[in-house]
Formats: structure tokens, sequence, C-alpha cells
């Protein structure tokens, strides 16, 4: 066989495997939305987030030795899970009834833009690890770099309302 004469594209192609994963869920986000529209969308993404909740919620109890995370804890988590994959989220608030955070950096990047099914991922991440821990959360998302909005900030309420999805423990 022959060896194979290809030009050197070190420096000349940028794609990653982090950038071709963030496009490939976008790409996903918007196959989804255009056949079975947003709200459907949103549902796909929502399980496979619950899903990735989940697992996490098991390797931060183990980290933590504890067979239930307590408020603080549960915040800290959510903070850390984004960081670790390049989200810039900082806790705004705590009480009794909520943790409110806020997000300069969104871990799809670019991709995220006019995708708001994207941000499924985060709602059930964080739903599914709060409400595992506290029996209860409700996922507000006030605002979203993927609607437009400069940053996001997510309410996840500890009681029960009217706005936002309700994840049960």
């Amino acid at each position: 066989m022959a060896a194979l004469s290809f030009p050197d594209t070190e420096g000349k192609i940028s794609r990653d495997r982090d950038q071709f994963l963030r496009e490939l869920l976008r790409e996903l986000a918007d196959v989804l939305e255009d056949r079975v529209g947003l709200e459907e969308a949103k549902g796909f993404l929502a399980r496979v987030g619950a899903r990735i909740g989940d697992k996490m919620d098991a390797e931060y109890r183990g980290l933590l030795d504890v067979d239930r995370m307590d408020l603080e804890q549960v915040a800290g988590a959510l903070v850390d899970l984004k960081a670790r994959i390049n989200g810039g989220f900082e806790i705004e608030e705590i009480s009794g009834d909520r943790i409110v955070l806020v997000n300069s950096a969104c871990p799809f990047g670019d991709y995220v833009h006019g995708r708001q099914a994207l941000c499924m991922m985060t709602s059930s991440v964080f739903g599914r690890l709060a409400a595992n821990n506290l029996d209860y959360a409700r996922i507000e998302k006030t605002e979203t770099i993927a609607r437009g909005d400069s940053r996001c900030r997510i309410v996840v309420h500890l009681t029960e309302g009217e706005i936002g999805r309700e994840y049960f423990g």
C-alpha cells in the first residue's frame, strides 16, 4: 500500500474533541428542535441530563462519604460540576428555600446561542442532584445565554411553586 500524502493540518484546523462534541450536541439539539419541536427536544435532553445528574450525584456522595448531601454540599457540587466542564457558575445566594447560581460562561460556548433545548442539560443535572439529596427541586432559568442574555441565572427552588421544572427525590 502506498503512503498517504496529506497536507500538514497542525494549526490550520481548529476542531478538537471538545469542539467536536459541542458541535455534535448543538446539531443534535437543532435536529430535535426542527423535527419534534422545542418542547419535545427539551424532553429528550432532560432525560439525558437526568441520567448524568444521577451519576454525578453518586460520585459526589462517594467522594464526601455521605448518604445525602446537605444544602451547602449540594450548592458546592453544582458549582464544581460545571467548573469541570468549563462553565462559569458561582453562588449568588443560598437560603433555606433556594440556591441561586449565576453563570458567565456556558460549557457549550457559542454553540448554545439559539438552542434553548441545551439548557435542559443544566436544568436536569441540577434538578436531579438537588432533589436526590434535598427531596425536591424546582429549576427556574431566569436568564440564559441561549436566549440571548449576557449570563445564565438559575434558581434552584427547594419548595413547590408555579414556575420552573420540578424534580422529586
